[in-house]
């Protein structure tokens, strides 16, 4: 295998590149429609994959891919980086530490303004992207809410265009629910004129809540509220990441210690697999057919 000190290129035929001998992983940061092309061949040629999520136009692309990922004993890592803010890093700490008490339910809201030709650039062609706003920011949310909370077994939400002219979704609403009845209450938009990033995870003792993700979205802040016994105000503690966002170093870092220790990816494809099948189910209740 190719050695990581090697250094890194970059290219637009995907093609030479997996004939290169000297590749020993590749990173897909490419539009919905070629992805799966793309990981399937690279997979098939023995190599690591790192792919950008959603990773696919529609979940049914996916099925099949970790059986071949298996029988060429390579990892595919798939690019939920948000898991690796360090907001996210240090709720992840305390909800394992048990501080929270038993977890509850999620409420979470992610959204843009959009910006002018939007409704002509790729994302709005369902054909390349598979959707809109709810495969693009939604998968996030949806991938956040279940590794805190676990499997969604209840999916049901609405997306629907409300001010783009374009044919995909520029709102979606979800109500996601696990088999213990813990929801998932998330929404996402690109009619959402200030950039918003809110996350709140409630549970018996107390509450976690992320703001911004740094940039437009306003600073990054974690704020742990503790839940006393005589209840009333809140014990609070509160921190802040005023620095340059570091996940996607994070998650690149990750990706390499998947390759060198042989461990499974902590997002893989079983994860884009779980969220994109959330994805497929809200666009078939909403009349959006966007099968490949």
């Amino acid at each position: 295998m190719a050695s990581f000190s090697q250094g890194c290129i970059a290219g637009t035929d995907w093609r030479r590149l997996l004939d290169r001998a000297d590749i020993g992983a590749v990173i897909i940061a490419t539009p919905q429609d070629s992805q799966v092309e793309i990981a399937r061949a690279a997979i098939g040629a023995g190599i690591h994959v790192l792919v950008e999520k959603p990773a696919a136009r529609h979940v049914d692309e996916l099925l099949g891919l970790p059986q071949l990922a298996a029988k060429h004993n390579v990892r595919v890592r798939v690019g939920f980086n948000h898991r690796y803010h360090r907001a996210f890093q240090q709720a992840r700490r305390l909800v394992d530490s048990g501080i929270l008490g038993p977890l509850l339910f999620l409420r979470a809201r992610y959204g843009h303004g959009g910006r002018l030709g939007y409704a002509s650039e790729w994302r709005a062609q369902p054909q390349r992207s598979g959707g809109g706003e709810l495969i693009d920011q939604g998968v996030h949310l949806i991938d956040l809410a279940s590794w805190f909370l676990g499997e969604f077994v209840e999916v049901n939400g609405f997306a629907h265009t409300y001010f783009w002219d374009m044919p995909v979704d520029d709102n979606g609403f979800m109500l996601l629910k696990t088999a213990t009845k813990q929801v998932a209450f998330l929404h996402v938009s690109c009619t959402e004129w200030k950039n918003t990033f809110s996350w709140e995870l409630y549970g018996r003792d107390g509450k976690l809540q992320v703001d911004g993700l740094g940039g437009s979205y306003g600073v990054e802040r974690l704020s742990w509220y503790k839940n006393l016994p005589d209840m009333g105000p809140p014990e609070t503690t509160i921190w802040e990441y005023p620095m340059a966002d570091n996940s996607w170093e994070t998650e690149m870092a990750e990706f390499i210690e998947d390759i060198r220790s042989g461990r499974e990816p902590s997002a893989g494809l079983h994860d884009a697999i779980a969220a994109l099948a959330v994805v497929a189910k809200i666009y078939a209740a909403s009349g959006y057919d966007h099968r490949p």
